[in-house]
């Protein structure tokens, strides 16, 4: 027989089994961690969540996620105004960022072309993104090596072409992750690297 639970615990938990990753069992955990903390804690909690939801928005330049529009990146000085990298997430800069060798803007599309989940170009944030292209050097296309994120990739350098005839496009690279051993790598990462070969 199924666990009945308190009509407000019962609730948060189908709150917090919405959360991406987060099973029956972790939602549990996570509802019964909030019971025993104290009510400062779980108030602050509750702030936190409220917060986000009434000060963050989408940049109106690049669609990242900031609490000033437009954002940090797209106002530094420092940042080379010429070259703009295209990331699915707002998440994906920031594993960009950590390798400190990039220094140009972003735009974020928010997903993946994908006709099976019914989504088009109509449903990524593209529209800002065709007004920032005059006077852009490079665009870096920065989308997952997944099928999604070759056929967004393959659209995007199609119609940038179609648009801006003389802008440069550049992929980034993919193959084996560093660290790891070539036997377990799968055919696509390895076509991948075979592709992205250089000469040493």
């Amino acid at each position: 027989m199924a666990t009945r639970f308190a009509e407000p615990m019962a609730r948060l938990i189908d709150e917090l089994r919405k959360l991406p990753g987060v099973g029956t069992k972790s939602a549990q955990r996570f509802a019964f961690h909030i019971l025993r903390s104290s009510d400062g804690d779980a108030n602050s909690l509750a702030e936190a969540i409220r917060a986000l939801k009434e000060h963050l928005r989408l940049c109106s330049k690049c669609n990242n996620v900031t609490d000033i529009d437009p954002c940090s990146y797209c106002t530094s000085p420092a940042r080379n105004q010429h070259l703009i990298c295209v990331v699915e997430e707002p998440t994906n800069i920031n594993s960009i960022e950590k390798t400190r060798s990039y220094n140009g803007l972003y735009h974020v599309l928010h997903g993946t072309l994908s006709p099976v989940n019914g989504i088009g170009p109509e449903q990524l944030r593209l529209g800002n993104l065709w007004a920032r292209l005059e006077g852009v050097e490079e665009l870096i296309l920065a989308t997952s090596p997944t099928v999604e994120g070759e056929a967004t990739a393959r659209y995007l350098a199609d119609e940038v072409h179609r648009r801006y005839n003389s802008l440069g496009i550049s992929r980034i690279a993919t193959g084996v992750p560093a660290g790891s051993d070539i036997e377990y790598a799968d055919e696509v990462t390895m076509m991948r690297a075979l592709e992205g070969r250089r000469s040493v």
